[in-house]
């Protein structure tokens, strides 16, 4: 029973709380899970195969080719929502946008599956594609369930966040893990089945929104009811003038530049900290130091997943007498994800020696968010909630640090080195100041976005918002690119360095701005 003081819109069986949210955010969330999964266990492994020898299954590759074509997939994964959400917005309505998105998807890493080059370009085409359609309408459709529940808004982007990052965990440990070890393209294949999942069980159980995100003719004019984010009172947005309008659209625009700063540096995650993880980290461990790695990875990986799965229990209770069949499908796709896990568990600790997967780096990142998301939930729904622009600054002036750490471990290796043997515990370390960064700043974009624009414009500006990101991808793949380069005339220390500064510096301007940029937001918090 809904006891809270919020009005959640949607369907009666909405108005039934999870974790103090309504319960269609956690369809949402699992929808979300299961496309990261997807598109991140994709990314861990493909400039992996793209480099790797031919020998090995790979294309042999150069590195800057590799992150030149990694850089442009990232880049128009974010480019394309322009265009889905401005469909959406005119034509198809927000939900069915999420489907035909999935569905295409699910498609596109279906093609990559075949080991050719024309199989590789089209999937890459069909994830662009769908993606374009399913990102910015899924932030959509919680804009309209808390359209009257605003002061939830921040807490629920985490939530979310948190599903987003449940994903890229399992999708990265298991893509990776059978990318590497089985062959790349049954990695690739695995992506496109829990995609298929996630289409059909968000299809199956939509629903529980009622009314939000139907087709355009469908929809309740929430512009016509939609509460000003700076005052209780609903109408207000009918009057507020266009210059104050236009003044928090400024406020949007200087946070998507910033924003673009942090994921030039963050995204070196699927690019130039694989290949040091491939390629200059220590990951074959014996003896002691293999057990502790087993136990430890066992808890990293069971902890987080056992927690999904209580989720998704209590999730069951909420909705499965009228959604069974949804229920069902995500069932499933749990039982596949527990077999795989105790079978990849099982042969690691039956292995005499361990060499830890390039690819499994990539996974803290995801466990740190699962760890730390609810934290930060509970911190900006608190009095210490601080500016957007404060937690924006945060969390560029972490990632700069994370990298200083890199840049720390890397002091040794040699200029123009190809290969060194540095310590895990580095990579570990800026994985968790990279991952506190992300929580102080991407889900509090997409949450105040949603806050500053009007509603009839809100698929289109989020459109606008990854193009931002997309723009930081883009030039993570070419700035990761140059590491052959900036290696082989300074060194490795120095590449990290470039991207230690740059963050910091961008973060403590923004910081700055802090006094001038809440007076154009005219009350909005």
């Amino acid at each position: 029973m809904n006891t809270s003081k919020y009005r959640f819109e949607g369907s009666e069986m909405n108005s039934k709380l999870l974790m103090g949210h309504p319960s269609g955010l956690f369809v949402l969330f699992f929808t979300e899970m299961w496309e990261r999964f997807s598109y991140y266990g994709m990314r861990a492994i493909l400039v992996l195969f793209l480099t790797s020898a031919l020998l090995d299954g790979g294309w042999a590759w150069s590195r800057e080719e590799a992150l030149g074509l990694y850089g442009t997939y990232t880049m128009l994964v974010y480019f394309s929502p322009i265009l889905g959400g401005w469909l959406a917005d005119k034509y198809f309505g927000y939900r069915n946008a999420v489907v035909w998105g999935a569905l295409i998807m699910a498609l596109g890493h279906a093609a990559m599956a075949f080991d050719t080059p024309w199989s590789l370009y089209i999937g890459i085409g069909l994830l662009v594609a769908g993606n374009g359609l399913f990102k910015p309408n899924m932030t959509s459709i919680i804009n309209g369930v808390y359209v009257n529940a605003q002061d939830k808004k921040d807490g629920a982007f985490t939530i979310y966040y948190m599903g987003v990052n449940a994903g890229a965990f399992l999708g990265i440990l298991l893509c990776g893990y059978i990318g590497e070890t089985v062959g790349w393209h049954y990695g690739f294949g695995l992506a496109g089945i829990f995609m298929f999942f996630g289409t059909i069980q968000f299809y199956l159980a939509q629903g529980i929104f009622g009314k939000v995100g139907l087709s355009p003719s469908k929809t309740v004019a929430y512009e016509d009811a939609i509460a000003d984010i700076g005052s209780e009172n609903v109408e207000t947005q009918k009057a507020v003038p266009n210059n104050v309008q236009r003044d928090r659209y400024i406020v949007v625009g200087v946070l998507a530049f910033f924003t673009i700063f942090f994921w030039a540096a963050f995204e070196q995650a699927g690019g130039s900290m694989t290949i040091f993880a491939k390629d200059y980290t220590n990951r074959i461990l014996e003896g002691d130091s293999a057990n502790i790695f087993r136990v430890a990875n066992t808890l990293l990986t069971v902890v987080p997943l056992l927690i999904i799965t209580y989720v998704l229990f209590k999730l069951f209770q909420i909705t499965f007498k009228k959604y069974a069949l949804s229920n069902v499908f995500l069932a499933l796709s749990f039982v596949i994800i527990w077999t795989i896990v105790i079978w990849m568990l099982k042969n690691q600790f039956s292995e005499v020696k361990t060499e830890v997967p390039a690819s499994w780096f990539s996974i803290l990142n995801s466990f740190y968010i699962i760890a730390f998301a609810p934290l930060f939930s509970k911190l900006w729904e608190s009095r210490y909630n601080p500016s957007a622009t404060v937690k924006f600054g945060i969390g560029l002036v972490l990632l700069g640090l994370g990298f200083g750490v890199l840049a720390y471990g890397s002091a040794a290796i040699p200029q123009g080195a190809q290969t060194a043997s540095v310590s895990m515990i580095f990579l570990i370390l800026a994985y968790l100041l990279h991952t506190l960064g992300e929580l102080s700043l991407s889900p509090v974009g997409l949450s105040y976005v949603s806050k500053l624009v009007p509603a009839s414009k809100i698929g289109l500006m989020f459109g606008l918002w990854y193009i931002a990101i997309g723009m930081g991808n883009k030039a993570a793949g070419s700035m990761g690119g140059m590491i052959d380069k900036i290696t082989a005339h300074y060194d490795m220390s120095t590449f990290f360095l470039i991207f230690t500064v740059v963050p910091i510096v961008a973060g403590l301007i923004l910081m700055a701005l802090t006094p001038l940029l809440k007076k154009l937001m005219h009350g909005v918090r």
